[in-house]
């Protein structure tokens, strides 16, 4: 692997400070921390202000786009990331140049306290300020995986392309860092959320924006999980579900009460109060903007129609037809201005900093972490190391809470009614989208397992729509993706490109200052060279 110089300069000089400030600051106030106080102070930088939501949902099949004279796109970045194109805008806050900056330096503030911390000569004062440290550094390391690297597979990980992952602040210009391999990558984040968890207190004002046990769980449950370590992600999922996760699980029926405006549901969907809600993160963003079609800005590229009742929140599903309303809880919000259908959980906040000239910042709060997210995390781990009727368990476990008029359904029942649908078709779309290159061991299509696992990431789909979610699912099932063109009558008009699940785009390109630094970027191929491979049906391409 290529190596670069200076990973600060790199990843700091396109942030809110110049990297020579930083370089300035960062060493005085690292000596200026004497207190527990003082490091908790710090960690609060070490949580990313980016979340990679909105670049995620446009790359995924999420996604369409809307030709209608009354439809149009937010900004380049937005076009960029629904083509897959290398991303050249940097001043979007979802932009992978800012989703790098972030995430790098809330790195540096993790290993500032954790280097603190080491020469203090008296870590057991500082034991939940080092869990968390730990656990920040490894959450942020993650979250760039899933962004700028492929699905880890066990088989090829040593192979593949990781991240430099920094263990020690930046004191000096010219440091040398390495990309390393995705191997290197996850054994690195595999070791800091080994040592963290076993130090992770609760003692803070605000305990759903930090990685209290709870949080330092799921998140691991979640890691494991992407890594095939199917036993310690059911160990860690279980340990944060508790025996009784219904119990801790949104309140549907409340938040189904609320007003179907923009922001009374998405500010109670990541209320602190909410039991479900194990990590909270507030981040600059303008996805809750772009998703609530009522604004029109951005709706050229949007969760369509057609997307929402044949594949997801309004989809068939063994209940029924999901757009019949007596059957969910979901209160899903259609606005015929833009044909587009949305689940109210991603808040749109607007910070003035100059009210007469309207100017100022947009932020967004995530719930990253949730019991309903982890019983299908748990689920699906279950399904993958043959356990299929704890799997069902789980997956009627949420049904119980999310469902109207809850019913249990057999192991059965569900594998025969996701045996029994076709496969996805761009012009005949169905729920069900053959895993092609799963980086997993899954039994054969049709098979009982392969039938569950297709159940459950149908209503990981529906439960996590707008959260970037599912890219991570089409990466680790090797699920295909096509661009579609629909109209104002939602028809289907043409499909424009395909992602096939050896796709290099899959792995977003860094960004461009990181590559011109020296770093070796991701893999690339031309439509040139690869054209007659992604277009090779010419019946995906109608009137």
């Amino acid at each position: 692997m290529k190596k670069y110089i200076g990973l600060s300069i790199i990843a700091l000089s396109m942030g809110l400070t110049s990297c020579n400030d930083w370089l300035d600051k960062l060493p005085d106030n690292r000596m200026e921390l004497q207190t527990v106080d003082d490091v908790k102070g710090l960690l609060v930088s070490a949580y990313p202000d980016r979340h990679p939501a909105y670049l995620l949902e446009m790359y995924s099949d999420n996604t369409d786009e809307c030709i209608g004279p009354d439809w149009s796109e937010a900004d380049r970045f937005q076009r960029q990331a629904y083509h897959w194109e290398d991303i050249t805008e940097t001043g979007d806050d979802e932009s992978p140049q800012m989703l790098w900056n972030s995430h790098y330096r809330a790195i540096a503030s993790a290993n500032a306290a954790i280097d603190f911390i080491e020469a203090s000569g008296d870590q057991a004062k500082f034991s939940e300020q080092l869990g968390e440290a730990l656990m920040c550094r490894a959450y942020a390391m993650f979250q760039l995986s899933t962004i700028f690297c492929n699905a880890y597979n066990p088989a090829t990980a040593a192979q593949e392309k990781g991240l430099p992952y920094p263990t020690h602040p930046e004191t000096v210009v010219g440091q040398v860092y390495e990309r390393g391999t995705l191997e290197d990558l996850y054994s690195q984040i595999d070791e800091d959320i080994q040592k963290a968890l076993p130090l992770l207190g609760s003692s803070y004002d605000k305990p759903k924006f930090h990685f209290t046990p709870d949080a330092g769980n799921a998140f691991a449950a979640r890691f494991y999980l992407y890594k095939g370590d199917f036993d310690k992600a059911i160990q860690y999922a279980s340990k944060a579900l508790g025996a009784t996760p219904a119990a801790k699980a949104r309140d549907w029926d409340y938040y189904a009460s609320l007003n179907a405006n923009r922001q009374v549901r998405p500010e109670a969907y990541v209320n602190a109060n909410e039991k479900t809600n194990m990590f909270l993160q507030t981040v600059y963003s303008e996805w809750g903007a772009v998703i609530y079609g009522g604004y029109q800005y951005g709706d050229q590229y949007a969760h369509s129609y057609r997307i929402s009742y044949d594949e997801d929140i309004c989809s068939i599903g063994p209940w029924g037809q999901a757009s019949d309303r007596t059957l969910f809880k979901n209160s899903v919000w259609y606005n015929p201005v833009c044909a587009d259908l949305f689940h109210g959980k991603i808040p749109y906040e607007f910070e003035y900093t100059d009210l007469q000239a309207g100017i100022g910042y947009a932020h967004s709060e995530f719930s990253v972490f949730n019991i309903e997210t982890l019983l299908l995390e748990r689920a699906e781990a279950y399904a993958l190391s043959g356990e299929l009727q704890l799997a069902v368990n789980d997956y009627n476990t949420l049904l119980s809470v999310y469902m109207r008029s809850p019913k249990k359904y057999t192991l059965t029942q569900l594998v025969t009614f996701y045996k029994n649908l076709a496969y996805y078709q761009p012009k005949e779309p169905t729920v069900k989208k053959r895993f092609e290159a799963p980086v997993y061991q899954i039994d054969e299509d049709g098979s009982d397992q392969e039938s569950l696992l297709q159940a459950i990431i149908h209503m990981r789909r529906i439960m996590t729509v707008h959260e970037g979610f599912r890219m991570q699912d089409v990466k680790r099932y090797g699920i295909v993706i096509y661009r579609r063109q629909t109209d104002s009558d939602n028809v289907i008009t043409g499909v424009t490109d395909t992602m096939t699940a050896k796709d290099p785009r899959r792995a977003i390109q860094l960004p461009q200052d990181v590559i011109t630094a020296g770093l070796e970027g991701n893999d690339r191929v031309t439509v040139a060279d690869k054209g007659e491979e992604r277009f090779s049906d010419a019946s995906y391409f109608f009137e």
